[in-house]
């Protein structure tokens, strides 16, 4: 018999009439892990609500993360390369478990731009996973961005 903790909880990012259980991994990266991480964004947002600066939620995040067991750290530095050179660095936001970044913003609404800006890190860095995390608005928004192979 399955219970509740068997399978992830649906949420507007993958909610499918239904479709039940564990995710194929090459098509939904690190499921259970950004999952846990999507959980502690609305629990911040949930706390904090909008209208703070991005750093508060931040380090808000950096709080519930570890508070769930989740190995978590600010401002990770980057390194991209280029043809086998580094070309430069970046900092993350927040960069889970060396698999998922975290970009997080406080702003009324996301842009194409924004999701721009993960794509192109994503891909400077070879992590398949990217989480928008957008504290700002009523609601917390997010996007879930996957590199392709």
């Amino acid at each position: 018999m399955n219970t509740d903790e068997d399978w992830p909880r649906m949420n507007a990012d993958v909610a499918r009439i239904g479709e039940t259980g564990p995710r194929d991994e090459s098509r939904y990266p690190h499921w259970e892990l950004s999952r846990r991480i999507l959980g502690a964004a609305f629990e911040v947002h949930n706390e904090l609500g909008p209208g703070f600066l991005e750093k508060v939620y931040e380090v808000a995040m950096l709080y519930e993360l570890s508070q769930a067991g989740i190995r978590a750290k600010a401002q990770a530095e980057i390194t991209v390369t280029y043809k086998g050179q580094v070309a430069g660095s970046y900092f993350a936001d927040i960069l889970v478990e060396d698999r998922v970044i975290c970009e997080v913003k406080a702003l009324q609404t996301l842009a194409p731009a924004h999701e721009a800006q993960l794509l192109h890190y994503l891909k400077a860095t070879g992590i398949r996973l990217g989480l928008l995390l957008n504290f700002g608005a009523e609601r917390v928004q997010f996007k879930r961005l996957v590199l392709s192979k």
